[in-house]
């Protein structure tokens, strides 16, 4: 299974015009003036990645794994997995997890429905099989997921206020610094890195290579986690400003493809994992080949204050 749970839509922008005034980004930041194309663009990512949020991730309200056998659903508290107050029946039925699989019992009243067909009971395909089924219960979205040995009901309601309360998203200013052309190095196809993600599991992942580059004056690697060198790498990665004030667990990093051995990091692009906005997410968290001894002030910061606990 990839350890990358979700690709946001059209992240990566293939853009024809020059990204920045003034040439190659140099080792440290000079103030370079954002070339107006590059800004547009900046723009557009960036309210992609908001509509990602608010489709995907923010309405989520609850993560719920499975014990074998019968695991009753509802808003009544005495349930296994207690639905949110007002989207959903006291009872409402029960998963029922046996052997790997897990089927669905509507009760009579639930008025459950599966891609818009009344349902009183269904097998559930999980999210690793790449055409997860969703139960339909009011406003309530649910379906399986499988994380290591773990299977569980990850539950999105719809009129979540999550939602409606997003304050929306906090860069650092753009700077054309941490914009920066790095070598590609493939590895020999046999290596694998440990990746950590949120529930403590450790996922060994293929690795393509890694690219080698020079910041703020530092040689410095990062090696692709799942990544597609003829169509784009992918990071999970920290620095120091993961202490301060970037998310702490590492954030991600996509690319264009790699071009003539090498490849375009835009460190202004680098964004936080869904586990950033909700606790019901099950992100990887930057493995130690990836954990920068230096900050990189770009991308998106993390509001400490304001976090979900």
């Amino acid at each position: 299974m990839s350890i990358v749970l979700t690709r946001l839509a059209a992240v990566v922008l293939a853009i024809s015009a020059p990204l920045f005034a003034g040439g190659p980004a140099p080792d440290k930041p000079a103030g370079a003036a954002v070339d107006p194309t590059y800004q547009q663009s900046f723009e557009k990512w960036k309210t992609e990645l908001v509509e990602d949020l608010k489709k995907n991730w923010l309405p989520l309200a609850g993560l719920f794994w499975l014990k074998s056998g019968a695991n009753t659903f509802g808003a009544d508290p005495a349930n296994d997995i207690v639905l949110p107050n007002g989207s959903a029946p006291a009872g409402a039925g029960s998963f029922e997890f046996q052997g790997g699989d897990v089927t669905v019992k509507f009760l009579p009243d639930a008025h459950a429905t599966i891609a818009g067909k009344p349902v009183t009971t269904a097998k559930l395909q999980p999210d690793t099989s790449g055409d997860r089924t969703v139960v339909e219960l009011g406003s309530l979205r649910m379906h399986v997921i499988m994380r290591g040995q773990r299977t569980g009901i990850r539950v999105k309601d719809l009129n979540s206020p999550a939602v409606r309360d997003y304050r929306g998203l906090v860069f650092f200013p753009l700077d054309p610094a941490y914009r920066i052309t790095a070598t590609w190095v493939p590895s020999d196809g046999k290596r694998t890195v440990d990746v950590p993600n949120v529930l403590g599991d450790v996922t060994p992942t293929p690795v393509a290579g890694e690219v080698r580059f020079k910041i703020n004056g530092q040689e410095v690697r990062l090696t692709d986690l799942g990544g597609d060198p003829s169509k784009g790498l992918f990071f999970v990665f920290s620095d120091l400003t993961s202490k301060t004030n970037t998310y702490p667990g590492g954030r991600f990093l996509e690319t264009d493809a790699v071009t003539n051995g090498t490849v375009v990091l835009d460190f202004n692009r680098a964004y936080n994992p869904p586990c950033a906005v909700t606790p019901y997410a099950t992100c990887p968290l930057a493995p130690k080949e990836n954990r920068l001894n230096v900050a990189i002030p770009a991308g998106e910061k993390y509001d400490r204050a304001h976090a979900h606990h």
